[in-house]
């Protein structure tokens, strides 16, 4: 496949922004989803759902309330520009940010999942032998989670990739600086002669989401073989 040097810009740019966006969502991502799966408080349904909004949302919307929130003339988009010189409207770290909360449910909800399935006894054990709190998670909760986890990054990154209407919003269609490539796609589109570089483009971003989709079947299925094996082991110890 022979991309031009604009549609390698938008490949490389994508990558770019599904890596930070991911990055973003991960440890915010876990942390939500176990306050969400071990605690019960007032308002979790109401948590849970807005959590949930964008995925149910015209991803315009929430790129739409973005530019309101964040851009320059917005309360603090102006704040942020005037205390420390950063701008997230119309620049790639705007499309960052549009991917991130796009994506977020598709981080959280795996997660989540996962810890509600892991059999507290284990961390009471672990407690009960000394471990202090974070160290309980650190070495038990969070590789028993990892099945979750490595679902919600993969998703989450695949997510990334493929976001345009929040992006397109946000950050708008600016060539080295936002154009995506679902965006490139779009753009290609609408000019002549363009089918054939926006037809390289599809294929290149349904074989990324396949290869992702397979990478996470794959790893989720290997963690799951290996803390299967560490589970029998520990309980042939303990028998």
């Amino acid at each position: 496949m022979n991309l031009t040097p604009e549609e390698w810009q938008a490949l490389a740019l994508s990558t770019r922004v599904a890596f930070f966006a991911t990055l973003i969502c991960l440890p915010s991502g876990i942390a939500l989803a176990w306050w969400l799966a071990r605690r019960d408080f007032p308002g979790k349904l109401l948590v849970d759902a807005l959590v949930q909004l964008p995925m149910v949302l015209p991803p315009v919307v929430p790129g739409y309330l973005l530019l309101l929130l964040l851009g320059t003339q917005g309360p603090v988009g102006h704040w942020l520009e005037a205390t420390f010189g950063i701008v997230l409207a119309f620049t790639w770290k705007g499309a960052v940010l549009a991917s991130a909360v796009m994506a977020f449910p598709l981080m959280v909800q795996p997660v989540k999942l996962a810890f509600r399935m892991i059999d507290q006894r284990l961390e009471q054990a672990a407690s009960t032998l000394g471990a202090r709190p974070w160290r309980v998670f650190a070495t038990v909760t969070l590789p028993l989670a990892a099945p979750g986890i490595i679902a919600g990054t993969l998703l989450t990154f695949s997510r990334s990739l493929g976001e345009f209407g929040a992006t397109m919003a946000f950050v708008g269609n600016i060539p080295g600086e936002t154009r995506t490539l679902p965006l490139a796609i779009y753009s290609y589109t609408h000019v002549p002669g363009g089918e054939a570089a926006a037809m390289r483009l599809t294929g290149l971003s349904i074989a990324l989401a396949f290869v992702a989709l397979i990478a996470s079947h794959l790893i989720t299925r290997r963690t799951e073989r290996l803390l299967g094996q560490f589970d029998s082991r520990g309980r042939d110890g303990r028998a």
